[in-house]
C-alpha cells in the first residue's frame, strides 16, 4: 500500500450532497480567480464545483495514487477548463505560485497542520487567498471522524492559532447550524462510524437549506463546519 494511501471510505458517499456543496461554494466563489490549487483533491468530487468558472490553471494535488487515477478520469470530463493533476504533496510543486489555494475537508486529515499551512502560504502570490473548510468542534469528534482518518475538528480559536504568517485572516465563520444539532445527536446517541445514504439525503435536502437561512440570522456563530480565509499581503 502507498505511504499516502487514503484511509477514508466516505468520498463516494458524500459525492452527491449537492445542496451542501452549493452552499459552501457560494461562500468561497468570489475568491476562485486566477490560478487555483486544490490540495487533497481526492476523486474530484469537489473539483466540478471549484473549477466551474473561467480562469487560469487549476491544479489538483493528491498524494494517493489510487485516488489520482479516478481524479484524472473526473477532470478529463470537465472540458471547459484546463486541469492539471499532480500526485504528491506540496513539495511536488517546486516554486510554483497560485492566486488561491484550497483545503476542502482536507486539513483535518493532516497531522502537522500548522506546518502545512505555513508551506501553503509560501505558494501564494501577493494578494492571494488560502481557504480552509473543515469539520468544527472537537467535542463532536466521533467514530465517523476516526474511521476516515481525521486528526481533529476545529474551532475558531484553533484556526487563529495556526494562522500562517504573514497572511491576514479575513473571514472566519461557522456553517450549517442545523447540521450541528444533528451531529450532536449522532455523537450522543447513534455513535455511527459512517452515516447512511438516507441520513445524508435527509441532511442535504432538508437541513442544509434551513441552515443557509438560519446561519445568516445567527451571524455564522454556530455550525458543524468552519470556514477560514486568509489573504497574502499585496
Amino acid at each position: 500500500m502507498s505511504e499516502f494511501a487514503y484511509v477514508g471510505t466516505e468520498l463516494d458517499l458524500f459525492a452527491h450532497v449537492h445542496n451542501w456543496k452549493s452552499y459552501w461554494f457560494q461562500q468561497i466563489s468570489p475568491f476562485l480567480v486566477g490560478d487555483i490549487l486544490e490540495v487533497g483533491a481526492g476523486i474530484g468530487a469537489n473539483t466540478q464545483f471549484l473549477g466551474a468558472g473561467p480562469g487560469g490553471r487549476f491544479v489538483c494535488l493528491e498524494p494517493d495514487p489510487q485516488l489520482v487515477a479516478r481524479l484524472i478520469c473526473a477532470v478529463e470530463k470537465e472540458g471547459h477548463r484546463k486541469f492539471e493533476v499532480i500526485c504528491g504533496a506540496l513539495p511536488a510543486l517546486g516554486n510554483r505560485l497560485f492566486d488561491t489555494i484550497l483545503y476542502i475537508d482536507v486539513l483535518e486529515h493532516i497531522e502537522h497542520d500548522r506546518a502545512e499551512l505555513d508551506a501553503a502560504a509560501s505558494h501564494l502570490r501577493p494578494g492571494g487567498h488560502l481557504i480552509v473548510l473543515s469539520p468544527a468542534h472537537q467535542s463532536l469528534f466521533s467514530p465517523f471522524d476516526a474511521a476516515i482518518g481525521h486528526f481533529r475538528r476545529y474551532t475558531a480559536s484553533m484556526l487563529r492559532e495556526i494562522s500562517p504568517a504573514p497572511l491576514l485572516l479575513t473571514r472566519l465563520r461557522y456553517l450549517d447550524s442545523v447540521g450541528l444539532a444533528a451531529s450532536g445527536a449522532n455523537r450522543l446517541m447513534l455513535r455511527q462510524s459512517m452515516p447512511t445514504a438516507a441520513q445524508l439525503e435527509l441532511w442535504d435536502r432538508w437541513m442544509v437549506p434551513i441552515s443557509r437561512v438560519l446561519d445568516k440570522v445567527l451571524f455564522y456563530s454556530l455550525g458543524k463546519t468552519i470556514l477560514a480565509i486568509w489573504q497574502s499581503p499585496r
